[in-house]
């Protein structure tokens, strides 16, 4: 069952710009794996699977080096932070705040969409990516994820940026802030190598597969399908618990 989630969250997490450990971690707690571990255990594997993703979109043009920079400037101390503060949190808390913010950023999407930036205005600004990168690290540390699953919702709606530029730079920021988090955890004995071992096998070939899929896909038709893909599987994990 491990194996068959691995697989599945690669192939997500390949398409959607992420690490993946945010979906991981309901899945691997509901089929018996203790909370904490479920929270920490997908994380290594994120590292070579956001980097076999990534490459897909370099390939393509899509990655931007300076939002990367910006990101992980900020983004690395946030997450070191957060990560640090699960020492007084219950691992279950965890798992059910990961399901709660799946399911709402799906919504903003879906409902919103990208939108279509101002003309003349440059939403990108360096105010703006370092309150996107501390936001998304502090809660990555916490959720012991690789912030992926923020990244991309609140690229769109805080910088308003195009969609398939958005996955690609956060495949890349995801790989990176992994290391802190994956570091902190196997510290704390947060990380069971077993378990983290038979997810990544599955996972990492599967990611390039889901990064080749969102490729081909119109940008406006990737959005509704990754809105609507994260609050289904936000809320079905709420409703299941």
């Amino acid at each position: 069952m491990i194996l068959a989630i691995g697989a599945g969250v690669g192939f997500l997490g390949g398409m959607f710009g992420k690490g993946g450990s945010a979906v991981a971690t309901p899945l691997l707690a509901a089929i018996g794996v203790p909370a904490i571990i479920a929270v920490a255990a997908p994380l290594p594997a994120t590292i070579p699977g956001t980097l076999v993703a990534h490459r897909r979109y370099r390939q393509e043009g899509f990655s931007d080096p300076r939002l990367i920079r910006w990101t992980l400037a900020f983004g690395i101390p946030a997450t070191v932070a957060g990560a640090l503060t699960t020492r007084w949190i219950n691992g279950d808390v965890l798992i059910v705040a990961t399901d709660v913010i799946v399911a709402l950023l799906g919504l903003r999407v879906l409902i919103a969409g990208v939108g279509s930036p101002e003309p003349g205005v440059d939403h990108e600004t360096p105010a703006r990516m370092a309150a996107v990168a501390v936001a998304v690290g502090v809660l990555a540390g916490l959720l012991a994820n690789s912030g992926g699953f923020l990244l991309v919702p609140l690229y769109l709606a805080v910088l308003s940026m195009p969609i398939k530029r958005a996955l690609a730079s956060s495949l890349a920021v995801a790989t990176v802030l992994a290391v802190p988090g994956t570091v902190v955890h196997a510290a704390m004995g947060h990380i069971d190598w077993r378990v983290a071992g038979i997810f990544a096998v599955a996972s990492i070939p599967l990611s390039g597969l889901g990064a080749k899929l969102a490729l081909r896909m119109p940008a406006h038709r990737l959005e509704r399908v990754y809105g609507a893909g994260l609050l289904l599987l936000g809320t079905t994990l709420l409703v299941v618990r």
